[in-house]
């Protein structure tokens, strides 16, 4: 099958993980951990999958500087040049304006699909059907497209997209809302109204709706790009530069809420974002007691409804507990109720203080 040249893909790769501590650190983040114990990092196993969908000259990673050596050891196909770096975190607008600055450069017919590096996608056949239904849409559209998840269940971790029931061009939905993690009340009456799906974080539109959102909405970012040379021999400085101005703020909330022709692709490719270790636990691989184990060295007794993850080269014995997370790191040992996964953040943020960032 001949891979259309105008599609693109964008893989964000500068995030932490931090909900995946103590083996997720910002030495070493979640994404370039084989966290399914497939023998393939997350980052790869995304890099793999696009790289069936779109050439492979036209995947980009956008990463922070200290992990760009990560990136190439992980992807060691992937040229420098598509590898591009942030000097500082901020947020998702900012990550894509710049690759948007190097991309319509290459190519100012493109039409850009933007992922996380660490989501899991399961079903890759009906991803791939569904991320190319979206970028044709795309590029016949002038207008932004999300893919949503029908969910499962009320889950507060997520974002939801509320929707126009009646299709619209293809098969997509209009969006009519952005809701950011709601209470667990509202988040049942979301599922309940049939309505509303996750936020998935994957995007698609043409460079050319992209960048006329980005100028219309956030014009301080798009200013603050628009100065970057891609070319030029002081890119480093003006890089620097730029992400020195540039607000820190995620493209949903300073494109997306504010867009009118923003349209929803509902999906189902078996997602899951893998944000907690809780997440890990249900799309893992489970024993007649409901017990995950992801390492070698593991021996459980008497035990139900756990995750136990094994990161190191010790041995690890458990007995007589239920609900429980373990994991073992080469320096730290978690052991949590698997229902107090959202405390573990806070937690981390204090054992930071403490130790002076020794565990960061």
């Amino acid at each position: 099958m001949s891979l259309n040249k105008n599609h693109y893909v964008l893989i964000m790769a500068g995030g932490i993980g931090s909900r995946f501590w103590p083996v997720s650190k910002k030495s070493f983040p979640k994404q370039f951990i084989d966290i399914m114990g497939t023998g393939e990092s997350l980052i790869k196993q995304t890099y793999n999958r696009f790289s069936h969908m779109v050439p492979q000259e036209n995947i980009f990673v956008v990463t922070n500087t200290d992990y760009v050596p990560l990136v190439q050891t992980h992807i060691p196909e992937m040229h420098i040049s598509r590898i591009l770096h942030e000097p500082l975190a901020k947020n998702t607008a900012p990550c894509i304006a710049l690759a948007n600055r190097h991309i319509f450069q290459q190519n100012p017919d493109a039409v850009c699909l933007v992922a996380p590096s660490d989501h899991l996608i399961s079903n890759e056949v009906a991803f791939i059907e569904t991320a190319t239904h979206a970028m044709n849409f795309a590029a016949n559209h002038d207008a932004l497209v999300t893919l949503g998840i029908k969910p499962t269940r009320p889950d507060t971790g997520y974002g939801y997209i509320q929707f126009n029931p009646e299709l619209d061009g293809s098969g997509l939905h209009r969006v009519k809302t952005f809701t950011e993690k709601p209470s667990e009340d509202i988040a049942k009456s979301f599922l309940e109204s049939g309505e509303f799906l996750w936020n998935a974080g994957i995007f698609v539109w043409s460079m050319k709706a992209i960048n006329r959102s980005i100028e219309q909405h956030i014009p301080e970012i798009h200013q603050i790009f628009a100065e970057v040379d891609t070319l030029s021999p002081n890119y480093s400085d003006q890089l620097e530069q730029a992400y020195s101005l540039t607000p820190s703020i995620s493209i949903d909330y300073g494109v997306l809420e504010k867009e009118s022709e923003v349209f929803v692709m509902p999906a189902n490719f078996g997602w899951n974002d893998l944000g907690t270790w809780k997440s890990l636990w249900d799309v893992s691989d489970r024993n007649e007691k409901n017990n995950a184990i992801v390492g070698k060295n593991v021996h459980v007794y008497n035990t139900t409804e756990s995750l136990v993850f094994n990161n190191s080269q010790k041995l690890i014995v458990v007995n007589g507990v239920d609900n429980i997370v373990i994991v073992e790191s080469d320096e730290v040992l978690l052991v949590m109720n698997k229902d107090k996964e959202q405390e573990l953040k806070t937690i981390v943020n204090e054992i930071k203080d403490r130790y002076k960032g020794k565990f960061n």
